[in-house]
């Protein structure tokens, strides 16, 4: 019945949000003949648009589906549903356009795919809202709720239970605890009923109404529980193993299955395929962007650079990138040729009390690299590295080989994800943060937090910084 339901929710969500999509396209059209009809003229066709929403639809359905938020947001913040949605919107946007410069399609305006994608966000966030309330309030009133009990009586479980009761909007109620100790002790805790221990468990199934069951117990008393589990499997009741193998770990717990077996995964960095495909999409968009659009600039920044300093134009030197590979990094060249050979000779300058070197006025840079590196300009040629996969656009810098076999052991998980062009470090001061330890906690704390919205934040504030030229060397 519970399932049925979640089926029907899902279903009804899913038409609030094709109403909330076509009430932005209606706001996007209506704001494109308000206020662009002047600058660029009427639209052509507007009925055309009708198949673009028909195009969108099935693509931003399927991104809220990719994205989760299609799954139970009981426990969910709202502020990361919005999170979501705000991504959703932003690589619909993206692969919206990047199909209309496939096909080709000159009469669909650019300027309504942009405000189509911008109204979408505020829309499905309201949507999203009203039916958050909605169910908040059904659920507070006993509609939609589930009964939970919890195997345990450690902290963890007081923990769970805790939570729960703080949180009477996710629509769980705590029907009481089992003890994993023969001998009961106790009768309630704080105020919920200790029903009795794991032996009464059968009995409980057949004379209680209990829809999940959560096991908070240690490590070694879950080995012995297998016939409980086998138990709720055969009467259909849904359990949870609160996971606390190795309490003072960081990495995220996943379980994977490879051909029927389970694996309990382990793992400091993002294992969402469909949100990395998501990333290596944005970075394949941006880079081609950039290569190929803005191509007449960086052709004229070469030909200055060939005037000014000769050859070569291009700077390559092997850089380390993810889990320790090697490749060949590529910048526009902004210092001398025997920029390396000198680097001994000023060694006693740098300013970053770490393997890496960092020197504010650095004799080897060119009078042009030096307006290169204040732009970021010299950095264009890496986005052949962002298209051939070693590097993203958002990411750790790779760090020089020399630098690497000098990290402490903690600073090598940095070594865990793809390289980027620009990561926390360079929105956070860029070369004025002269303390190398803080560097490595910027670039894990991105690791740890890593998010498609947190990449477009980062895009954002570099673009801002690169403008205004802070924080370059």
């Amino acid at each position: 019945m519970l399932k049925q339901r979640a089926k029907i929710v899902a279903w009804a969500v899913s038409l609030a949000d094709l109403l909330s999509g076509a009430a932005a396209l209606y706001v996007a059209l209506f704001i494109r003949e308000t206020y662009f009809v002047d600058q660029v003229g009427p639209l052509f066709r507007p009925d055309q648009y009708v198949w673009l929403f028909v195009f969108a639809a099935p693509l931003w359905i399927g991104l809220l589906y990719a994205f989760g938020l299609y799954a139970s947001q009981r426990t969910r913040s709202f502020g990361a549903e919005a999170g979501r949605i705000a991504a959703v919107a932003a690589c619909g946007t993206l692969v919206l356009m990047a199909g209309i410069f496939a096909v080709k399609a000159s009469f669909v305006s650019r300027i309504v795919v942009v405000l189509f994608g911008v109204a979408t966000v505020p829309a499905l966030i309201v949507e999203r809202g009203l039916l958050r309330l909605i169910s908040h309030a059904a659920r507070r009133r006993g509609y939609n709720s589930r009964n939970i009990v919890v195997v345990g009586t450690g902290g963890r479980a007081r923990e769970i239970a805790g939570r729960i009761t703080q949180n009477p909007q996710w629509g769980m109620r705590i029907t009481g605890y089992v003890s994993d100790h023969p001998d009961v002790r106790l009768t309630e805790i704080n105020g919920v009923q200790v029903l009795g221990n794991t032996e009464a468990l059968p009995q409980l199934l057949q004379t209680t109404v209990i829809d999940e069951l959560i096991f908070a117990v240690s490590r070694k008393k879950l080995e012995a529980m297998e016939d409980l589990f086998l138990l709720c499997e055969a009467q259909g009741i849904r359990t949870r193993v609160a996971i606390n193998f190795f309490p003072h770990m960081i990495a995220k717990v996943h379980l994977e299955e490879w051909q029927g077996i389970p694996m309990l995964t382990f793992t400091t960095t993002q294992i969402n395929e469909i949100r990395l495909a998501t990333k290596r999409l944005f970075d394949i968009v941006v880079a081609a962007f950039v290569l190929f659009g803005l191509a007449p600039l960086w052709g004229a920044i070469a030909l200055a650079l060939f005037v000014t300093s000769g050859r070569p134009i291009l700077f390559r030197q092997t850089r380390v990138g993810l889990n320790g590979r090697e490749f060949t990094i590529y910048k526009l060249r902004s210092m001398h040729l025997q920029a390396e050979e000198m680097q001994s000779s000023i060694a006693h300058l740098n300013e970053m009390n770490g393997p890496a070197f960092k020197m504010t006025h650095d004799p080897r840079v060119t009078p042009i690299g030096r307006f290169l590196r204040k732009t970021s300009l010299d950095e264009i040629p890496q986005m052949f590295n962002v298209l051939f996969g070693d590097m993203s656009i958002v990411g750790p810098r790779p760090p020089l080989t020399t630098e690497v076999v000098q990290y402490e052991r903690w600073q090598r998980r940095r070594l865990s994800m793809k390289p980027g062009l620009t990561c926390l470090w360079q929105i956070h001061g860029r070369s004025t943060i002269t303390d190398f330890k803080k560097w490595m906690e910027l670039d894990l704390r991105y690791i740890d937090t890593w998010s498609l919205q947190l990449d477009l934040k980062i895009c954002a504030r570099t673009l801002l910084i690169v403008l205004l030229g802070r924080g370059a060397s």
